[in-house]
């Protein structure tokens, strides 16, 4: 399984993996939808991206070991690759329409790696064994053929995103707090918004689309709450086989969404207060990182710091605001690569 595949919380404007838990009360009076830390120095989950939300889905134990616990995974070639990736189809929109060209876009992704080695020098163990240079030569190339790909889907030229790498954040009416990074964000003449999603996998079977879509219904839904706008359209680029997939939404679709998140959060609520993280078995268990600590491989999981509950009818650890943002407009919230970036 790997790196989580998303782009990391800490990278969010303001930093910090969470936001700060509120201070409680001499008296112990526990204001409406304060953050209260878990015993042991854990905190409750505060929001709700949609790569977590689907491993609550996959495994509310994954769940825990990557929200709860904090447990580290090795990285991966492939969300490393991804990675690299993303940051070629991000930094290619710097340069003028007319030299935004294959050549070009292949002569980034030795350059974006170097940085994003410089930024997280342990991703160097993944050629550790690597003396004459020939698995990292082979892994750049494997990189530099799916931006190739890219521009037998899509013509840079005729692009001018409104953004990339676009934080967003809004609470819901009900407290929850939804966030994450958006690939790029196309806006017509006419005003219709276009979300885009780079994949460095192969497009999903028919039957498995909707699974797919879910990430991109919940930015969907984002963006709808913050801008009193549904996207036209939602727009997945699979660079793994070449294929795009594509979904318009409407608000009922949206709406549906919500009440799906809601029904998830409340779960979650559940499991951070009860302790109950079960393992839920699948094909997709091979690839874990945390079988040691896992009841089906024989493993233990850590001691479960039982977080404090909140203030009563609140969920935990949402602020109680009621507001949402955007971070940044025309590319101004861009962050730095990370190998946790979705792909």
């Amino acid at each position: 399984m790997g790196w989580s595949t998303e782009k990391t919380e800490a990278e969010a404007p303001g930093g910090g993996p969470e936001p700060a838990a509120a201070a409680v009360p001499a008296q112990g009076a526990v204001p409406a939808g304060a953050v209260v830390p878990a015993r042991g120095g854990a905190q409750p989950p505060v929001a709700l991206s949609p790569s977590r939300a689907s491993d609550f889905m996959q495994c509310p134990l994954l769940y825990r070991f990557r929200v709860i616990d904090k447990l580290p995974e090795k990285p991966s070639p492939a969300a490393t690759r991804g990675t690299v990736v993303h940051a070629v189809l991000e930094r290619l929109f710097d340069a003028p329409a007319a030299q935004r060209t294959a050549v070009g876009a292949r002569a980034l992704v030795p350059v974006e790696w170097e940085k994003l080695l410089a930024k997280r020098p342990e991703l160097a163990e993944l050629f550790a064994d690597d003396a004459d240079g020939e698995r990292l030569g082979q892994w750049l190339a494997e990189a530099e053929a799916l931006v190739d790909r890219w521009f037998t889907l899509e013509d840079p030229t005729r692009l001018e995103p409104a953004d990339r790498e676009l934080y967003v954040e809004t609470v819901l009416e009900s407290g929850l707090r939804l966030r994450g990074f958006i690939d790029r964000v196309d806006v017509a003449p006419t005003g219709e918004v276009r979300l885009v999603d780079y994949k460095t996998g192969k497009a999903p079977r028919p039957q498995f689309a909707e699974g797919a879509l879910f990430q991109m219904k919940f930015y969907a839904l984002v963006v709808w709450r913050l801008r009193g706008v549904v996207p036209r359209r939602l727009q997945l680029v699979y660079l793994g086989n070449g294929e795009v997939l594509t979904y318009d939404p409407d608000e009922r679709d949206l709406r549906g969404v919500e009440r799906k998140l809601l029904a998830l959060w409340e779960a979650i609520r559940q499991a951070t207060e009860t302790g109950e993280w079960r393992p839920r078995p699948t094909k997709l268990c091979g690839w874990c990182d945390h079988q040691a600590h896992c009841p089906e491989f024989g493993g233990t999981p850590p001691v479960y710091p039982l977080p404090v509950r909140a203030a009563a009818d609140e969920p935990v650890g949402v602020p109680g605001g009621r507001r949402g943002r955007a971070a940044g407009q025309n590319g101004a919230d861009r962050v730095d690569p990370s190998p946790s970036k979705e792909s």
